[in-house]
């Protein structure tokens, strides 16, 4: 018996652009169809679709091959509109593929969009079984799981009032508990763990690593890098439609990474609209380079690098103080370093046209994840320019602490140096 949960075969989906959209279906439409059509397999229609000029139609996916193994956890990653949550919904049999084909063995079940089919006129309760039965879960499997899942949701107090009245977090916390409790042999899902507040961010990052460890097929989608670093073995890096790396998980992260540097490069930050300042002095680049004077495209942990902040004036700037500053941020939105010539005493007093203002960071002492990077240039004591997320950093494994083991995610916020000692 082979040990393949699924393979996927030159997979496309194709959308037009302006044409008139199919009418919607009843579910009564949708049953028929699924009851006539044999076997497990998706394919792709042939024939079934009007031809249409180039010009109006886009290719969301295309000759996207793979295989899983019963088992694996699959990280799924790419930029916005690279093909990630088409691909799932293939694979959840919420869309059909315009061409090629999807062999699934075994149950699928489907964290895609949290909530979808909740009534607001019903009780919490009765969103239960009614989402429970949307999701595929049976009336049996909801009973013995009721309790669990009101308990992980943290809303006992509420359950039977209408979810109309709940709050936007205590909706999606229950949305959640719901779908996290599905027991299916194939799980895939997207962006999920964005749900509710931190601590129950945590808590949904938990159930899913419990989900990964179970023996269960996981096709995992998230922004949050940090996550698939942690719950997945095996990365799938997606671009414009196609498969670009299909590896490690790390190894997978740095291509992304790589890519998004690539990106970058090719777009000047001089572009980007959504900043703030007066424009005296404007950023136009940012780049990553180590203690030797190399470019890089991830940092390690402990590793000593420079930020090079390149910038641009409509003239040789001396009339004020310059000062510059740099704040790191993680993937949960929260803050984890800053440094400035402020508090440096490092203000510069006279700067050229152009040129580069260089943050040197000594000994990085953050865990491994993907970090946001905000700059901001004052003169004067006013803004000149400030860029929310003009760069990102990948920080990968690294010796922080000298002895040879690698600090994991799960250390914390940031690495701190110390020592050991045993008084009597």
């Amino acid at each position: 018996m082979s040990d393949l949960a699924i393979r996927a075969e030159g997979l496309g989906k194709r959308y037009r652009i302006g044409a008139r959209q199919a009418r919607y279906r009843t579910l009564r439409e949708t049953l028929v169809d699924a009851a006539k059509a044999p076997g497990r397999a998706l394919r792709g229609s042939r024939g079934t679709e009007l031809s249409t000029p180039a010009s109006t139609t886009i290719w969301a996916l295309r000759g996207v091959s793979f295989q899983a193994k019963q088992g694996e956890v699959i990280g799924i990653i790419g930029r916005n509109g690279a093909g990630k949550s088409t691909l799932l919904k293939i694979l959840s049999r919420i869309t059909k593929p315009t061409e090629g084909r999807a062999d699934i063995a075994g149950r699928v079940g489907s964290l895609l969009e949290v909530g979808t089919g909740f009534h607001p006129e019903l009780t919490g309760r009765e969103n239960i079984y009614l989402n429970g039965a949307i999701l595929g879960m049976r009336r049996r499997e909801l009973d013995r799981k009721f309790d669990e899942i009101v308990a992980f949701a943290e809303i006992e107090k509420f359950l039977d009032t209408p979810v109309k009245h709940y709050s936007s977090g205590m909706f999606v916390r229950l949305a959640f508990a719901v779908a996290a409790h599905l027991d299916p042999e194939i799980l895939v899902v997207d962006e999920v763990l964005s749900v509710g507040d931190a601590a129950f961010q945590r808590k949904s990052l938990g159930k899913m690593g419990e989900v990964a460890e179970s023996g269960r097929t996981v096709l995992f989608v998230s922004h949050n890098l940090a996550a698939v670093q942690n719950l997945c073995q095996r990365g799938i890096v997606l671009d414009q439609g196609g498969v670009r790396f299909d590896g490690s998980q790390t190894d997978a992260l740095v291509h992304y990474h790589r890519s998004l540097e690539e990106v970058r490069g090719a777009i000047s930050l001089s572009a980007r609209t959504d900043r703030i300042g007066s424009g005296v002095i404007r950023l136009v680049g940012v780049e990553l380079r180590d203690s030797a004077g190399q470019r890089i495209a991830a940092v390690a942990s402990g590793q000593t690098f420079d930020i090079f902040l390149y910038y641009e004036s409509s003239e040789a700037y001396d009339r004020d103080a310059v000062r510059v500053g740099v704040r790191c941020i993680s993937n949960m939105g929260i803050p984890v370093f800053s440094q400035t010539t402020g508090i440096m005493k490092a203000d510069f007093r006279a700067i050229p046209k152009s040129g580069a203002f260089v943050c040197r960071i000594r000994r990085l002492p953050l865990p491994p994840s993907i970090y946001d990077l905000n700059v901001a240039i004052k003169a004067g004591g006013d803004y000149a320019d400030y860029i929310h997320g003009a760069a990102e950093i990948q920080v990968v494994d690294g010796d922080f602490f000298g002895t040879g083991e690698m600090p994991p995610t799960s250390v914390g916020a940031c690495l701190v140096d110390g020592e050991w000692r045993l008084e009597r």
